[in-house]
């Protein structure tokens, strides 16, 4: 027997449920809600898994490749398909994609110079501090990377690699690494 449900309806029904269900017989309702609970026994459940990598680079301007690092954790956390966050904890670091090729390091490095150079007369340097260019680096190549996982690996291109890039170093900073998925 069809009848529209009203508000209270609603409200019994399992939270999450959709509100297409407003107008639908008492079978459907209920073959509906029998689906919604076997899907909540059957699913696989998220999970999530989370490290911090420490940095203290002798150079003030350093660029380390860290894919070896964060796959390691990909097949600690055991997650077979999901994503990798890899976020630089500091205000004047960088983690990124790129080649792993010298050239372009040295490459990146200048281009990075040219746009934010070291020392020159930042209204940020009149607090004290003597790193604005550092902020500046950061901010142009980002703080954090989201990494696909597929089949337990970081699923990445050819060439791609993960760098952790430091512009105001000699002295210990860190990244966390964060994994979710089943």
């Amino acid at each position: 027997m069809s009848r529209k449900f009203q508000e209270q309806d609603l409200r019994e029904a399992p939270k999450g449920l959709s509100r297409s269900l407003l107008v639908i017989n008492e079978g459907e309702r209920n073959a509906a809600i029998g689906a919604f609970v076997i899907n909540l026994v059957y699913a696989r459940a998220m999970k999530s898994f989370t490290k911090h990598l420490w940095f203290n680079t002798k150079k003030r301007r350093d660029y380390i490749h860290i894919t070896d690092q964060i796959n390691d954790l990909v097949c600690q956390s055991e997650i077979q398909e999901g994503f990798c966050l890899v976020s630089a904890m500091h205000i004047t670091a960088s983690v990124y994609v790129n080649d792993n090729e010298s050239g372009l390091l040295e490459d990146i490095d200048e281009w990075l110079e040219g746009l934010a150079p070291v020392n020159p007369d930042y209204k940020h340097h009149q607090t004290g501090e003597d790193n604005g260019d550092a902020h500046l680096k950061r901010m142009i190549l980002g703080h954090q990377v989201m990494l696909p996982i597929t089949e337990g690996e970081l699923d990445l291109g050819p060439w791609e690699a993960v760098f952790y890039a430091e512009f105001d170093g000699r002295r210990k900073k860190r990244v966390v690494v964060k994994i979710i998925g089943e």
